[in-house]
């Protein structure tokens, strides 16, 4: 069987099914573009004696959605909202002619996303363990998707389910993830519906969605798409809104040294 990497190909097909009108997808990426750059700025954290940042982050344990080798020497985590369009553009999922990969490509012709480079190199070869985590801040359908997306953890297909929803979104809190769409899109990636359905209207993860947003919170994350680079357990860089593979890659190979 093929890794969720490896397969993301696939996972891309009927790109249009799910879609609506490019007004909303353009309403979408306007409003993503005000939270995209209100993420970069510097978030309103305490700081301790040595003037050093006074974050929390959650270790990464169990409860983790991760990809790779558990024993890596490096650790990079990474705060996203399935609605947010720049947390789409980093993953790489979305079409180039997307307007958010437009309107990045406008401030740097030479922006490139930079997680497939470190999944399919980093993650792959075993220098780096990947941990994805909620952080639900756009709206309701934030937060449904992000427990749908675990419910098809329940079956063994969490990657896809997180890579489908990045390949198809459209605007924000529109309808794109309503319960009725998300349970098409597990039944489109071939889960049991019947299982499926049961732990989405259960709201079964409902709380487990709600600690992983706490937790950033408590990490000081403020927006989205925000990364934190583990060496050894400890914060040795961050990735803040949607930095291209140019800015990342240094970070990452810097951490493995």
């Amino acid at each position: 069987m093929e890794s969720p990497v490896q397969n993301r190909a696939e996972q891309n097909i009927n790109r249009d099914k799910f879609s609506i009108p490019m007004a909303i997808i353009v309403a979408g990426i306007l409003i993503g573009g005000a939270i995209y750059f209100s993420s970069v700025k510097p978030a309103n954290i305490p700081v301790n004696g040595n003037g050093a940042a006074a974050i929390t982050l959650a270790p990464v344990g169990a409860k983790d959605r991760t990809l790779g080798n558990p024993n890596a020497k490096v650790t990079l985590v990474m705060y996203e909202d399935f609605q947010c369009p720049y947390c789409g553009a980093v993953s790489g999922l979305l079409p180039t002619d997307a307007p958010v990969m437009q309107s990045l490509r406008q401030g740097d012709p030479a922006w490139t996303p930079f997680m497939p480079e470190i999944l399919n190199n980093y993650v792959k070869n075993g220098d780096v363990l990947f941990v994805y985590r909620d952080y639900t801040f756009l709206g309701p359908e934030s937060v449904e998707s992000a427990e749908a997306a675990r419910c098809a953890g329940d079956q063994g297909k969490f990657w896809e389910y997180h890579d489908y929803l990045f390949a198809h979104q459209s605007g924000e809190n529109q309808g794109n993830f309503s319960n009725t769409n998300l349970e098409s899109f597990a039944k489109g990636l071939g889960l049991n519906t019947a299982a499926f359905n049961q732990c989405l209207i259960s709201n079964k993860y409902a709380q487990a969605v709600a600690d992983s947003k706490t937790e950033g919170d408590n990490a000081g994350v403020t927006g989205t798409p925000k990364g934190f680079i583990l060496k050894n357990g400890k914060i040795v860089s961050t990735i803040d809104g949607a930095e291209p593979l140019s800015s990342v890659k240094p970070k990452i190979d810097a951490a493995l040294q």
